[in-house]
């Protein structure tokens, strides 16, 4: 459904996988990848969003690297130029601004989770609406109180690598009255969401969570 396009990134040029709904046009969505990469799950949620409406733009953080192997993951997540990433994320959502002339949705997933909060602290007005799946990213600095977007979070039970990180987002988010909801659903595994993960995917937890998202967004944007 979509397409490789490229966008400037603080004098540079990054690229994404850009999918639109056969309208032609919509909200801008900004889908974030997990440590893996710009891979053939991270598009079927961009295409998903179309689907529903959204113009969905997923940069390729890694810039062409792709893996299914979990020591590989990590290495490239580490590897990752927090400083570079901001460039590219603000790129992105700028890109996607003038393509739908109005504040734009961020979603990501585990390490995108982490990257769609953290755009969102940085980019301001800009993001209307921000999504954090089980976000987690231990280089990853929150900019708090430049956050002005509403964030709906989802979190699973049994989350060893992210769950310590709930509490401080909660105290962090709430005193300084920045409108938040954080959900977490029983009996499900990190990357819930991740219909490629047989060994991690919840059927129910993840039609709940999307459900919840689209009307985040319908009602944000």
């Amino acid at each position: 459904m979509g397409e490789i396009v490229t966008f400037a990134s603080n004098g540079g040029q990054a690229s994404g996988y850009l999918a639109k709904p056969a309208s032609g046009a919509g909200k801008g969505v900004i889908v974030i990848q997990e440590w893996w990469g710009l891979n053939s799950n991270i598009k079927d949620i961009a295409d998903r969003f179309a689907n529903e409406g959204f113009v969905a733009l997923a940069p390729d953080l890694y810039h062409g690297k792709v893996t299914d192997e979990p020591n590989e993951a990590g290495k490239e997540m580490m590897a990752m130029s927090i400083e570079q990433t901001e460039k590219d994320l603000r790129g992105a959502i700028h890109y996607l601004k003038e393509q739908t002339g109005g504040p734009v949705g961020t979603v990501g997933f585990c390490m995108g989770g982490a990257l769609s909060l953290f755009a969102a602290t940085k980019n301001g007005k800009d993001v209307g609406a921000c999504v954090d799946f089980y976000g987690g990213h231990p280089a990853v600095k929150y900019d708090w109180d430049g956050l002005t977007a509403p964030v709906l979070a989802f979190w699973a039970e049994h989350d060893d690598f992210v769950n310590p990180n709930i509490p401080t987002y909660e105290q962090e988010l709430t005193k300084r009255n920045k409108p938040h909801e954080f959900i977490t659903y029983p009996g499900t595994q990190h990357a819930f969401f991740n219909d490629e993960r047989p060994d991690a995917y919840n059927d129910a937890a993840a039609k709940q969570a999307w459900d919840k998202t689209l009307a985040f967004y319908r009602e944000n944007l």
